[in-house]
């Protein structure tokens, strides 16, 4: 019967990205022409000159032994200047696993940092690669701009043929492995490079979307903000089919009644987040982005669990189809959707040479790095943590 189940779900995945199939191949026959660095990126952004070698960056350590590393750079680090690296990390194993390896890319802008770098989580969407992902959203250049590092996990084929993460799935042996894998390859990152564990921000496309939501609720801690791109609302979906029928239509149940249920509002310590969406998405229904606007309202403390709001004000601009709606507190952007017209599943104003990435829209890596740089979340040593649980436990 799982089998069954699983040809089912892996059909009907097809299917809803069938829509852009012929698309993503007539892209990939023209994908050797060079790359040029497009003039969407912003207005304040400034030409790249193209790096004909790899820089590394100062201290950088060695890999640890056993790593397997690469110094092959992907069309989208071509023409920016830092350095790119592919790897794997050694995660916990899952149940079921003898090892639990998770391949990755590390884009490292060049040059000394006169303080530690932030670092940004990419997690890619479905039938996508990170060298894609990495040169669809062209979130390198904004590295190589403003100072920030870039990790992009990849799915492996073996545990999904489609390199589609498990968002729907929280249990140890799928989703809730895949999570816990990216927060200990960011433990390790930091520890290693020395990047600022106080600003660690994370986005995704699609699964990749599903996926930070999982990681946000489970481990908030750990994130300073969070950026949603074409993703699935959380807490409905338990299988793939379920999961299918979610990004179809939404959900069929009040969204905050399913976070409340999923998470402990209550000790919550909030996210800050970034919703991103097209109003023509046929793969992931548009209803999504409003029902994950709405859970993160209520992780944050702006709604209560009727829905209403309870703190904070809503502001909506429309602008050359794009609907931006912030939701402020305190003078300082806690929520942000926006819906972009004529948008299908794709990430907004990237690369279209690639698939699930439209030139239409504003430039969204722009949009969300302009969200991230403003939030900081302060972070507990692990000896800090370990004194405090060593007090509790006494005081128990």
């Amino acid at each position: 019967m799982a089998k069954s189940l699983t040809k089912i779900w892996l059909g009907g995945l097809k299917r809803l990205i069938s829509i852009q199939a012929k698309h993503a191949r007539d892209v990939k026959r023209n994908a050797a022409r060079p790359v040029r660095p497009a003039g969407k990126l912003s207005a304040k952004l400034k030409p790249v000159k193209p790096a004909t070698t790899l820089r590394s960056p100062a201290k950088r350590e060695a890999p640890r032994p056993g790593a397997r590393e690469s110094r092959v750079r992907p069309r989208a680090a071509a023409w920016a200047s830092g350095s790119w690296t592919r790897s794997f990390h050694s995660a916990p194993v899952a149940p079921g696993r003898l090892v639990n390896h998770l391949q990755y890319g590390l884009y490292v802008p060049a040059g000394a940092a006169s303080a530690p770098m932030p670092l940004v989580v990419m997690l890619h969407g479905c039938k996508q690669s990170i060298d894609e992902f990495a040169e669809g959203t062209r979130m390198n250049l904004l590295a190589d701009r403003y100072g920030f590092a870039v990790v992009y996990p990849e799915q492996s084929k073996h545990v999904h043929a489609h390199r589609c993460w498990h968002w729907y799935d929280s249990s140890d042996a799928a989703g809730g492995a895949e999570a816990r894998a990216v927060v200990s390859l960011v433990d390790e990152l930091v520890a290693e490079h020395g990047f600022d564990g106080e600003r660690i921000y994370l986005a995704g496309l699609s699964a990749g979307a599903g996926l930070a939501t999982l990681l946000a609720t489970r481990y908030p801690e750990r994130f300073a903000a969070v950026a949603f791109h074409s993703g699935p609302a959380f807490g409905e979906a338990r299988s793939g089919i379920a999961a299918m029928d979610v990004m179809r239509r939404g959900m069929r149940h009040d969204p905050v009644v399913l976070i409340d249920e999923a998470v402990d509002v209550a000790a919550y310590p909030g996210v800050p987040a970034i919703v991103i969406h097209g109003d023509a998405d046929h793969v992931v229904a548009p209803a999504n982005a409003e029902q994950l606007t709405t859970q993160f309202l209520r992780l944050n403390g702006l709604v209560d669990a009727a829905g209403e709001r309870i703190a904070g004000e809503e502001r909506e601009e429309r602008k050359a189809g794009v609907v931006m709606r912030d939701y402020v507190r305190g003078g300082r952007r806690v929520v942000r959707l926006c819906r972009v017209q004529a948008l299908g599943h794709a990430w907004s104003g990237g690369d279209d040479a690639v698939p699930f990435h439209s030139s239409k829209g504003p430039d969204a890596s722009a949009l969300i790095w302009e969200f991230f740089r403003y939030q900081r979340r302060a972070v507990k040593s692990r000896e800090t943590e370990s004194i405090a649980a060593g007090a509790a436990s006494g005081a128990a």
